[in-house]
Order: C-alpha cells, then sequence, then structure tokens
C-alpha cells in the first residue's frame, strides 16, 4: 500500500451549515471610490478564541555533516486530488504560541525534536479567497541529539504522512524533479525554492 494509491470518489456540494472545519461567507464593503460591493470568501471555524493566528507551516532544517537539509512531506490532499510535496504544518492549540505550535507539530509529524528559532510574520495564503493565515516558523533539528537518531511518528487516525529530506543547495532543482515526477506542489514550499533562486541570482 502507497500513499499514491489514495484517490477521490466523489465530490459534492456542503452548505456552511453541513461542515464542520470551513464555513462560506459574504462581506459587504466599500470600495475606493465609496462603492457598495460584496465578496465571497471562506473562513476557517478551528481558529483559537482569542487568537488571530490559525496556525503555523514548519521550515524544518536537519544540520548534517554534508550541508543542510529541509524536511519535506508527501500527503495526499483530496482537494487537488493528488500527493502534494510540503512542508510539517499544523493548528494552533489553545494557549501555545506559534513556536510551541511548531515543535509539537514536528514532532508529532516527523518524530524529530527541533528548536525553533525564526518565525515569519503572519501570512495570509490566499487572501482573495479565504482568511486562513499562518506563521512560517524555522526551526533546528539537531542530529547528534540522541532523541533524534530513530524518529518516530505520532500520526493520528487518518493521517498518513511520508517524510523525507533534500540539500538547502539543491532545493529548486529536486522539486523541478518531483513535479516533473507527478507530485504537486505547496505554494509555500515553492516560494521558498524562490527565494534561494533570486538569492543565488543576486549573490544575497
Amino acid at each position: 500500500m502507497s500513499i499514491s494509491d489514495a484517490k477521490v470518489d466523489v465530490v459534492k456540494d456542503l452548505k456552511s451549515e453541513d461542515a464542520k472545519w470551513v464555513k462560506i461567507q459574504k462581506v459587504f464593503y466599500k470600495d475606493p471610490n465609496g462603492k457598495a460591493r460584496d465578496w465571497e470568501f471562506a473562513s476557517r471555524q478551528t481558529r483559537v478564541e482569542g487568537s488571530e493566528l490559525d496556525g503555523v507551516g514548519i521550515l524544518a532544517i536537519l544540520e548534517k555533516p554534508t550541508g543542510p537539509e529541509v524536511l519535506l512531506q508527501r500527503q495526499f490532499r483530496p482537494p487537488v486530488n493528488g500527493v502534494v510535496i510540503e512542508f510539517p504544518a499544523g493548528l494552533l492549540d489553545k494557549n501555545e504560541t506559534a513556536e510551541q505550535c511548531a515543535e509539537r507539530e514536528l514532532l508529532e509529524e516527523t518524530g524529530y525534536i527541533g528548536k525553533a528559532f525564526s518565525s515569519s510574520p503572519i501570512a495570509f495564503c490566499d487572501p482573495g479567497f479565504c482568511n486562513t493565515n499562518l506563521k512560517l516558523v524555522q526551526v533546528s533539528i539537531d542530529l547528534n541529539d540522541p532523541r533524534n537518531v530513530n524518529p518516530k511518528q505520532q500520526l493520528e487516525d487518518g493521517e498518513f504522512i511520508e517524510n523525507f529530506t533534500v540539500p538547502l543547495k539543491e532545493f529548486p532543482e529536486k522539486l523541478e524533479a518531483l513535479v516533473s515526477a507527478g507530485y504537486i506542489l505547496d505554494a509555500r514550499v515553492q516560494n521558498i525554492a524562490a527565494g534561494i533562486i533570486v538569492a543565488r541570482k543576486y549573490s544575497l
């Protein structure tokens, strides 16, 4: 059995009142000229009360003697009916910081114990369509830590995640090879690759 064996069987329309995780809303607003307009959008129903943050993406770096490697995941995503290459990620728990969330989700999804060392500002994933947001948290994984010698995932029922790494210096090229092999890229992963390409071009 392989993660690539998963497939969508049926797609049905769903009313907001029947959904557990998201809802469809309409916002009424005035444009810069004062004209009344409206806009349809999707929103999460899972954001912790009192928080302005939904969750985190995790840019996890394994510190290897041969050079840093980026931890990636293969995961079947029903909305796109395919296996997506993405960063570990997860939703914020109550009374949890973005950094704590990243370290917890990293352990659960990959088995690795890491240390958060930087976080992005809050970023919105697709603001023309939904209000979902996240912080991209950078985490280092010390492979000299004996707890990271044989990492074991702590997945929930229904989670099927395959972890793998690629060298940071070859990141854009490895993503291109994965696309050629039929995988789908999460935008956050591709954005990091684009940043590396720009940094190379301008010798940053």
